[in-house]
């Protein structure tokens, strides 16, 4: 079966008595009026939620119409557009677009992914021809990734010349893109910096692993320390980090923290521990909460801090009677992100 889009529209005095088929045909979202009344013909049409039974129906002033339109297929080459993953969007203009993904969205097809990624979502937000192409045909709009169980902020191209001078901005380290990680045990340092190569782990290819091979690649981390939580009879205790990525490795930040010996909780590929050492969480505590930089086209500085999302704030919420204090960072920062600051 086709895949299809709702398209719902207010009857406004323009369309007060119209037929239903050609009020239809006169959204930007419908095909034509043929089609718009084979599409009441065959039950996908509904005024009011109530089923529309005759094309030649007439609309009235206040009524709510929807009709279920099929989605066309794609060029050869064009990813499928995706009308039903919701774009959390905080800025766009016609070059970029800044957005929080969703935990459990993965950025670009893969297998077992093929329709169902942030790409796909971009392309039915924009359009294929709208979106750059640098990445490849089917990573358009990419910049940069989050891992799947990843949530938060990060930036999407319109363009080939925007998704390229992004990209430069990415690798010139002035692209500012920080997380926050809780990881377990405690982090005395109240700041540090992680420096390694980090390549594809021989043992197992769906892993990453620090490296001093000659061809592995430099990965640079920066942390601090923003609250660090009391020790439980079943745990060693857990320490909430905002970590600084000076370079986009896959996986930098969950390598890089089992490397120091403090596993993100809840990372089910590098961390250790049950479930109840993880407090039941079965993502990684993983949420980029904070992007700046200048616009490339326009020089206007893009600055967004997120709000962590509900099952992370629960994790911290159920943490709060063993906190053992904030750091001045966590001071500045922990309002944010639990979004308290103002209050």
């Amino acid at each position: 079966m086709a895949a299809r889009r709702s398209v719902e529209a207010l009857v406004g005095p323009e369309g007060d008595g119209m037929r239903l088929d050609a009020f239809l045909a006169s959204l930007d979202d419908c095909p034509s009026r043929s089609a718009c009344a084979k599409l009441v013909e065959e039950g996908s049409v509904r005024i009011n939620d109530t089923l529309a039974t005759s094309k030649s129906e007439k609309i009235l002033l206040g009524d709510r119409v929807r009709a279920d339109v099929p989605v066309p297929d794609p060029e050869p080459g064009v990813l499928v557009p995706n009308f039903q993953i919701p774009l959390d969007i905080r800025f766009e203009d016609d070059r970029l677009i800044v957005l929080s993904k969703q935990a459990g969205l993965v950025c670009h097809p893969s297998p077992g992914h093929v329709d169902d990624s942030l790409a796909n979502a971009l392309v039915a937000h924009c359009g294929d021809d709208h979106l750059g192409h640098l990445q490849g045909d089917d990573r358009p709009g990419i910049v940069h990734r989050l891992d799947m169980d990843t949530s938060g902020l990060m930036v999407a191209a319109k363009d080939d010349q925007m998704q390229k001078a992004l990209q430069d901005l990415i690798r010139l380290r002035v692209l500012d893109r920080r997380y926050v990680t809780l990881v377990q045990g405690y982090v005395a340092p109240d700041e540090g910096n992680i420096t390694t190569g980090i390549a594809r782990s021989t043992r197992d290819r769906l892993r990453m692993t620090v490296s001093d091979d000659p061809m592995a690649r430099e990965a640079i981390t920066t942390f601090r320390t923003l609250e660090r939580f009391e020790a439980g009879r079943a745990d060693e205790g857990y320490s909430l980090l905002e970590c600084h990525l000076y370079t986009g490795r896959t996986h930098q930040i969950r390598v890089h923290m089992r490397h120091i010996g403090h596993q993100v909780v809840g990372d089910q590929l590098y961390g250790r521990g049950d479930d109840r050492r993880n407090l039941g969480l079965r993502r990684q505590f993983l949420h980029s909460w904070h992007i700046a930089f200048d616009h490339p086209a326009t020089g206007r500085h893009i600055e967004y801090a997120d709000v962590l999302p509900d099952d992370l704030l629960a994790i911290l919420e159920a943490l709060e009677e063993r906190s053992m204090g904030r750091t001045p960072a966590g001071e500045d920062i922990c309002p944010v992100i639990l979004g308290q600051a103002g209050e």
